[in-house]
């Protein structure tokens, strides 16, 4: 006597299960019906009720779902539905472009658009690096010693004030036989991703940070610049970093102008909340920092590569000549419309 309680609740359990799955199944059955279809790709047989149909069949489905699970109804059809509302909210919601498409996408003309979009901040960002660049030459060649607090030091490297012309030549050619190249791009794509993810990360703060990067990173440059200088190597030294600098600087460009480009949103919102003016340009500079990760392991490949195979000025010149003419030209030459949008 003391299981028939037990037997009866079962019963009355499975009863409510029943009754629930016949009043709602044709619903749930056409939905799969119409989910099924359009994951085999057949869009084309499908009538334009059931597409009208099919968010109000989605939303009855989740319904469903959330009933069954409140008045736990039994597992199978509550993973029936579960299944079910997943692979709907996927068909509703889900993307609606292969990887490939939105490559195309992307490539064709809505990063270069992205870029374009935000050209204020590039020509501040620009300004900023130039600026940055006369700063660190002037520091240098006013005290020496400011060389070692620009230019991270790294044991046995003859690029210090005071090396002859001689050794400062040779760490600019005689590196066709070097081993090991791939790792060594690789850790240049590591450093210059880190200063560029930084250049866009800290633009929420204004853009006040980006801006200071972009300055303490280029016064290194012109640090350099002054060294070199004062052996008549510059015109070298220029080659040696024009092979994977038109690159790698563009990237960098870009990085602090999309951190740039958010901080002024927020700084200056105009008639939108701050929050909405962050979004949008948030949106806006994420398809920009998209492409600069692009950038930057194309700049990896030819410093760690082409900058070695390469060993002499001319030869240099024309490799950074031509990926710097090839980025111009993407990105202000090639249009096409695109949802890319303008720059508030």
């Amino acid at each position: 006597m003391a299981t028939q309680p037990d037997f009866t609740a079962i019963e009355v359990a499975a009863l409510r299960s029943d009754r629930f799955r016949l009043e709602r199944e044709a619903d749930w059955k056409r939905l799969e019906s119409i989910v099924t279809r359009m994951e085999k790709g057949r869009l084309r047989k499908l009538s334009d009720e059931d597409v009208l149909a099919l968010p109000v069949l989605y939303r009855t489905v989740a319904s469903s779902l959330s009933i069954a699970r409140e008045t736990s109804l039994d597992a199978a059809t509550l993973a029936y539905l579960e299944t079910l509302v997943q692979r709907a909210w996927f068909v509703v919601y889900g993307p609606r472009a292969s990887l490939g498409s939105w490559l195309r996408r992307f490539l064709g003309g809505g990063w270069s658009a992205a870029v374009r979009s935000i050209w204020l901040d590039v020509l501040l960002a620009l300004a900023v690096m130039v600026a940055g660049t006369i700063v660190g030459w002037l520091l240098v060649s006013h005290d020496p010693e400011w060389y070692h607090a620009l230019v991270p030091s790294q044991t046995g490297d003859a690029r210090v004030p005071g090396a002859s012309r001689e050794v400062l030549h040779a760490t600019l050619f005689g590196d066709k036989g070097q081993s090991a190249l791939a790792m060594f791009a690789a850790y240049l794509f590591s450093n210059n991703a880190q200063i560029s993810i930084l250049a866009f990360a800290l633009g929420f703060a204004f853009g006040i940070p980006s801006l200071m990067l972009l300055v303490h990173n280029l016064a290194m440059l012109g640090a350099m610049l002054w060294l070199f200088h004062g052996q008549g190597l510059i015109f070298d030294f220029i080659g040696w970093l024009s092979v994977h600098g038109t690159t790698e600087l563009f990237a960098i460009l870009l990085a602090g102008a999309a951190g740039l480009h958010i901080g002024r949103s927020m700084a200056f919102p105009g008639e939108r909340s701050v929050l909405q003016a962050a979004a949008e340009a948030g949106r806006r500079s994420a398809q920009v920092m998209a492409g600069v990760v692009l950038m930057l392991v194309i700049a990896a490949a030819l410093e760690g590569f082409a900058r070695q195979l390469i060993d002499n000025t001319p030869g240099r010149y024309a490799v950074g000549g031509a990926m710097l003419l090839f980025w111009l030209t993407y990105f202000y030459a090639f249009r096409r419309d695109t949802d890319g949008g303008q720059a508030p």
